[in-house]
């Protein structure tokens, strides 16, 4: 991990967004194995990995960082768990861990992005087995049984705005478009998509309203 990408996490005071070489941090040793900075201005310390998948981790980050490339490979968590070396168990906490900081760099960062183009369109799995195949007293539940994970794609950067895993069903389409305007601009982008009926009305409550236009001329008969 590089030294210039420590910022001061402090917003109320001056050196807060400063890299390091700007700002007043200085080297300070370790903690608990983590390298740490020391301010000069306000003689607080911080550690390197401050604000990152890695802070407070007490794996090896090399062997959290192969198991998340793994992972975007293609990898399933048992051929990860072999690759890596460890158990099944524990590779799951850490993946968990980098899942949200992941979330959370793309909800700060990716908004307003001019995207011309967004495409719409739905990928069928099943959580823990087929619908056909539960027994009666799970086919209520919305976490068993034919799974389907909703994806709006930004082409132009190769980029997924927004992902929702749940039935296909109206309140799907609307939660995907409503997670996915924020990362586009004003302008409505070009949205293709399979033709579900469901995307239509769920299009009008990020972008708009539904309007009708008004008669031209006087009422026939």
């Amino acid at each position: 991990m590089d030294w210039e990408t420590l910022y001061w996490p402090h917003r109320h005071w001056r050196g807060y967004g400063q890299p390091f070489a700007q700002g007043y941090l200085v080297k300070n040793g370790a903690s608990r194995g983590q390298p740490r900075a020391w301010c000069t201005a306000c003689e607080a310390r911080v550690v390197l990995s401050y604000g990152t998948a890695y802070d407070g981790l007490e794996a090896d980050p090399v062997v959290c960082e192969t198991a998340v490339r793994a992972l975007a490979a293609g990898n399933a968590l048992r051929a990860l768990a072999r690759i890596v070396q460890v158990d099944k168990e524990t590779v799951c906490p850490g993946l968990q861990r980098v899942a949200c900081h992941c979330r959370a760099v793309r909800l700060d960062c990716w908004h307003d992005l001019p995207g011309s183009a967004c495409q719409l369109d739905e990928l069928w799995r099943f959580v823990p087995t087929k619908e056909a195949h539960l027994p009666g007293a799970k086919l209520s539940c919305d976490t068993y049984g034919d799974a389907w994970v909703w994806i709006a794609f930004a082409p132009v950067w190769r980029l997924v705005l927004a992902c929702v895993i749940g039935k296909r069903e109206q309140a799907g389409a609307e939660v995907l478009l409503a997670r996915g305007a924020p990362g586009t601009d004003d302008a409505m982008p070009l949205c293709p998509s399979d033709q579900l009926p469901a995307y239509r009305p769920a299009w009008l409550h990020p972008y708009g309203e539904g309007s009708h236009p008004p008669r031209q001329g006087r009422r026939g008969a």
